[in-house]
């Protein structure tokens, strides 16, 4: 199975940058990891919050293949703990899937039509985080999900 992260716009912050890298390079000894990030749209001022979540919507779909299975880091999403969310890792590697993408959406979330397509969503928590952050803390609780699964000592239970 691939594991595969979208997201809406680059992080400027290179101290983010260099954590996630960071967390990328440890993934990739327990599974394919591909981080793809979608430019941001450009003109945003003459769109309004449906047309720019419509336009990155577009821009999501069209990474993604009719049998991945794809899971939105949303807000309103389904949370748990990392020995939770190791178990539904687990749960979807077994399952036989080719690729499991997580998106995470611009400043406005995502389309209706990108949560029609959505298998599931996912929250970090009820606080809100920068999307930049979010990419960090996603990465890593991927990261730590693994240590889990493997029964590493990354994860303190």
């Amino acid at each position: 199975m691939q594991i595969k992260l979208i997201t809406i716009g680059k992080t400027d912050n290179k101290n983010l940058q260099a954590l996630i890298e960071d967390y990328q390079k440890r993934l990739s000894h327990y599974i394919r990891f591909e981080f793809e990030i979608i430019t941001d749209i450009k003109n945003v001022k003459h769109l309004s919050e449906a047309q720019q979540k419509d336009k990155e919507g577009e821009l999501i779909l069209s990474k993604t293949q009719k049998s991945d299975v794809m899971i939105l880091l949303d807000e309103n999403g389904k949370q748990m703990d990392s020995l939770a969310f190791s178990s539904y890792l687990q749960k979807h590697m077994n399952s036989g899937i080719k690729t499991l993408i997580f998106v995470i959406g611009g400043p406005y979330g995502f389309s209706e039509t990108v949560y029609k397509r959505a298998n599931g969503k996912l929250g970090l928590s009820q606080m809100t985080f920068s999307h930049q952050m979010v990419r960090l803390f996603f990465i890593e609780q991927l990261y730590r999900a693994f240590t889990i699964l493997k029964n590493e000592p990354y994860h303190h239970r």
